[in-house]
């Protein structure tokens, strides 16, 4: 049975997918890959939020249900921008980071509190709040919250830093 805490972390991240697809509307294809000097563009952005090319995200979820304390080795900084998505344009590669975090989404949806309850070893989350051994639910309430949050932020400084080099 899906539990209450599941369902909320369904909901913060779809509100943030959301709020993310309506910072991007209207982005149009120059201005979505150009970057600022040793910034990422908007693509660059989308596609690290997107996961690893042909894997995405859900891979890592599922470890933490099919496994018993598996070792997740992220990659935190890495944009994920292989030669098909620098192909992809905008609009096709903001369809592909809203579809990953559907399934995300959907999956965290119908988790009971056991399965939330379950770790995994991330040597890269030794410093976060989460320490490196996260339950599925600490890991999807940074995934959610902190992380998307974060590179909410971080296309708006992108977005505003690009206004101000094409006046």
């Amino acid at each position: 049975m899906a539990s209450q805490q599941a369902t909320q972390l369904s909901q913060v991240i779809r509100q943030k997918v959301n709020e993310m697809k309506k910072l991007c509307e209207g982005l149009d294809e120059k201005t979505a890959s150009r970057a600022p000097t040793k910034r990422w563009s908007p693509k660059e952005i989308i596609s690290h939020m997107s996961g690893p090319d042909g894997l995405g995200l859900t891979p890592a979820i599922r470890a933490f249900l099919e496994q018993e304390t598996p070792r997740l080795d992220l990659t935190p900084g890495d944009p994920f921008f292989t030669a098909r998505r620098s192909n992809m344009t905008f609009a096709e590669l903001l369809k592909e980071f809203e579809s990953e975090w559907e399934k995300v989404g959907t999956l965290i949806a119908g988790l009971s509190d056991e399965q939330l309850a379950r770790k995994a070893h991330i040597p890269a989350f030794k410093e976060a709040p989460t320490g490196e051994y996260p339950t599925l639910g600490s890991f999807a309430s940074l995934m959610a919250e902190r992380h998307i949050g974060f590179h909410i932020d971080h296309m708006k400084e992108i977005l505003q830093e690009l206004a101000a080099t094409s006046r």
